[in-house]
């Protein structure tokens, strides 16, 4: 019941946005996008964040903070413009939208040839589903895309975007529809600049490894397909240009390589207008538990030219043990975290009597000294070396936690110690075993194997 109470409202909406004139709707969501800005505090630090790791090495933070107030502007207004547009017919969006190169798909259809296209959010990317028959509807269209949870706007969904003579394909119901339609000479158009989690592969993205779809990838390379790459960008108040690539893929080359250039192409993409794309996701997701990437399926491609040198760092923030044996017996478990990705920076937090012994191993990167007295003077000298991914806390105190919580670290790894559960969102398992107490030695290695990384010895769990 309730599902259907919000499709009505949904529906009521959507008259609304149909009945209105496209400018105004333009401008009415610049407004929104405004304060959707001045009043989301989660969305505006995440698209603040994902701004500073893609240009903070290009732009100012006067220029990111600018960046990131046009995003929502430029997103408010295409979002309400894409209701509007997804209701219209193609000729009536023709005359707000530009297209550009779409020879380079039809030449080759005409050859016989099927097509991935690769879309990104990017602008008012939803007209897709209402152009693609029009000019290249003489093979079968069609889209992947997710259902949603609410069965009755998921019908309506499927109706608007099968109006046209597109074809939908839910991801949850497997691929062979997919390739059959390819195999047929058709075209297929595939969301590709999400976090891909698990099951991606993980290749730059601006700099800085990002777990990307392999999805367009192999349906290209068991169907012979070509790639193709599409993006909308707005020119002007309700005007938009839609731009395709040519032709991109390489022959033999591996599904990982395939990947990574689709990565590279969708970057130039939004590097012609940042802010037009979906920059409140969370593209470079630190995944949970393993963020360490040793273990992944897919593992990680780095393109000819790239090394583990030229990659925008994953911040790794180890708080070491305050005594010096503690800290001998933990580097097999700093050196398995060290390893357990290409880009991790390792800053060990350390009180300063035992600060030198960690100058001796090659895996740490940079040392923070802590101070003797109370937490604060820690807690702020941490905040002054943010931003950090993770924190890894080897003891098991109360305070350390809080410092690290304090500090604004988003992710705190550690076991569950004394009254600190609370504070630390990863918790490592504990032996489950009788007998002895185990070697703290196999206590520090069972936090980097609970992280993802490859250890010598397995810690029983």
């Amino acid at each position: 019941m309730f599902d259907f109470v919000v499709y009505l409202l949904y529906r009521a909406g959507s008259a609304v946005v149909a009945a209105l004139p496209l400018p105004f709707l333009f401008a009415f969501g610049q407004f929104l996008g405004v304060c959707a800005w001045a009043f989301s505090g989660k969305y505006r630090r995440l698209a603040t964040r994902n701004l500073e790791i893609a240009f903070a090495n290009e732009k100012s933070p006067r220029e990111l903070r600018d960046l990131v107030r046009q995003h929502f502007r430029r997103l408010g207004a295409n979002l309400l413009c894409s209701a509007k547009l997804t209701q219209m017919p193609p000729e009536k969006i023709l005359e707000h939208v530009e297209v550009e190169n779409i020879e380079s798909m039809a030449r080759e259809f005409r050859a016989g040839v099927p097509v991935v296209l690769v879309i990104s959010h990017l602008g008012t990317w939803e007209v897709f589903a209402q152009l693609m028959p029009k000019f290249v509807g003489f093979v079968r269209n069609a889209s992947v895309y997710q259902g949603l949870g609410n069965r009755f706007i998921d019908q309506h969904v499927r109706r608007t975007r099968t109006q046209t003579g597109l074809e939908v394909f839910d991801r949850h119901d497997g691929f062979e529809p997919v390739i059959d339609l390819l195999r047929s000479g058709g075209g297929v158009g595939v969301l590709s600049d999400q976090h891909a989690g698990d099951h991606g592969v993980w290749t730059p993205f601006f700099g800085r490894l990002a777990s990307t779809s392999p999805l367009p990838a192999l349906l290209a390379k068991r169907t012979r397909a070509a790639l193709i790459a599409a993006g909308v960008y707005t020119t002007g108040r309700a005007r938009w240009r839609m731009v395709f690539t040519e032709r991109f893929d390489q022959t033999g080359a591996s599904v990982a390589v395939l990947t990574s250039k689709i990565s590279q192409v969708i970057e130039q993409q939004i590097r012609r207008a940042p802010e037009d794309w979906f920059w409140v996701h969370n593209r470079w997701k630190t995944p949970e538990p393993n963020f360490l990437l040793a273990h992944y399926k897919r593992g990680v491609y780095l393109p000819p030219g790239i090394s583990a040198r030229d990659l925008k760092p994953f911040r790794i923030l180890i708080r070491s043990s305050n005594w010096l044996g503690d800290a001998v017996i933990s580097v097999p478990a700093v050196r398995a975290i060290k390893g357990g990705r290409p880009d991790v920076h390792v800053t060990i937090a350390v009180p300063d009597k035992i600060a030198p012994m960690w100058k001796l191993i090659p895996e740490v990167d940079t040392i923070i000294p802590l101070p003797n007295d109370s937490f604060l003077p820690v807690v702020r000298l941490l905040r002054q070396r943010m931003p950090f991914d993770v924190a890894i806390l080897f003891p098991n105190s109360l305070r350390v936690a809080l410092e690290s919580w304090l500090s604004g670290i988003q992710r705190r790894v550690g076991y569950r110690g004394h009254r600190r559960s609370w504070l630390v969102n990863q918790i490592v398992r504990e032996p489950r075993k009788p007998g002895p107490p185990e070697h703290h030695s196999l206590r520090f290695l069972r936090i980097a194997h609970e992280c993802g990384a490859e250890t010598e010895k397995t810690p029983n769990v």
